[in-house]
């Protein structure tokens, strides 16, 4: 160190820490953003990054959702809040023939439930809409897993011809359909009863298929299950194809059977979407309405075969007396909501196992 520089440090003061102070010993000024005041570049220079800009962006993430979800739900505010909500204020009110004319309609409160209620025609028709669409889920969904089984064990041409065979199923309307297997079942010039007659199993020749309650319903549940079969065995294939094929390969090895490799490891994987389905399924086939009427009109008897929804509207448009159809669809709305609730609840369970 040369005798000037050794001078100079001598002369200059030093703080406690060591460190120098600068003019007349004063510390030098500190740079900005440092210290206490807040410079260009803290936090008053950076609102978005300071604490209101990370709870802007926290209120965003949290509203997003809504927001995309709010105009679907408007939507359907709008399409399905008013005819349920003149639905419900029909069934409160005296709604005949001599309404439609326009005389006023009187309010008669929770009567019209009363003699719903009370109707023994009713509960023995919530009774058969009840086995009507249990028996109609559970054939939909075993023939539909053994569709989506046979599929997922094809061959890709094979495959294809079966997918595009329940694709064109799946997109008839259920008017066409109904008539197609009318015709089937037709009671001169029906194909069922050829083919039983010709296979010497019976003698069907002018049988008739629709006047006895339980062939009526035997026939709409054919119709049923045959237009619902095809949902169910895509959606079951997709998921079949999401299947670990390393799992089921260790089961095989493990000496598993086909039937065991199916109740330990394919069943379990497609457990979540079993529930849904059946859950739509028992949605759908409650509300059972096009099949049941054509086939009435076709010559069934509609006491004994109807379902509620060919029941409300037999009542209101046969009977005049839509103020006692209403009164029934509102119950049909309530156990439709009852169902949708036990599905939301089992999806949520579902979500929170996983």
């Amino acid at each position: 160190m040369t005798e000037e520089h050794a001078v100079v440090e001598e002369t200059v003061p030093h703080r406690p820490d060591g460190g120098l102070l600068g003019d007349g010993g004063r510390e030098p000024a500190a740079p900005p953003g440092a210290g206490g005041r807040p410079g260009p570049g803290g936090p008053a220079g950076s609102a978005g990054r300071g604490p209101r800009g990370a709870r802007g962006r926290r209120t965003a993430r949290r509203l997003a959702p809504y927001g995309l979800v709010g105009p679907a739900v408007a939507v359907l505010a709008v399409m399905l809040g008013y005819p349920l909500y003149r639905l419900a204020v029909l069934s409160l009110q005296h709604f005949g023939l001599a309404q439609q004319f326009g005389r006023p309609a009187p309010f008669v409160g929770l009567e019209n439930y009363r003699t719903v209620l009370t109707d023994d025609q009713f509960w023995s028709v919530l009774v058969r809409t009840v086995a009507f669409a249990a028996v109609n889920v559970a054939l939909t969904m075993l023939i539909g897993m053994l569709v989506a089984l046979l599929m997922n064990a094809l061959g890709a041409v094979l495959r294809g011809v079966v997918g595009a065979s329940l694709l064109l199923a799946w997109a008839m309307p259920p008017l066409a359909a109904t008539v197609v297997w009318q015709w089937l079942f037709d009671t001169q010039y029906g194909l069922v009863n050829w083919l039983v007659t010709a296979s010497g199993l019976a003698d069907f020749r002018g049988h008739s298929w629709l006047t006895e309650p339980l062939s009526f319903l035997a026939v709409a549940t054919v119709v049923v299950v045959w237009m619902g079969v095809p949902f169910v065995a895509l959606t079951l294939y997709a998921g079949l194809t999401q299947l670990p094929r390393d799992v089921v390969e260790a089961a095989e090895l493990d000496g598993a059977s086909s039937a065991q490799r199916f109740r330990h490891v394919v069943l379990p994987f497609l457990a979540p979407i079993v529930s849904i389905l059946a859950a739509l399924s028992t949605l759908w086939d409650f509300r059972v309405f096009t099949q049941i009427y054509v086939l009435q009109k076709a010559g069934g008897v509609a006491r004994d075969t109807s379902v509620l929804g060919v029941y409300a509207y037999r009542i209101s448009i046969g009977g005049n007396r839509f103020d006692l159809g209403a009164a029934v669809a509102v119950v049909m709305v309530a156990l439709a909501m009852l169902l949708t609730a036990v599905y939301l609840r089992q999806m949520m369970r579902q979500e929170e196992e996983l």
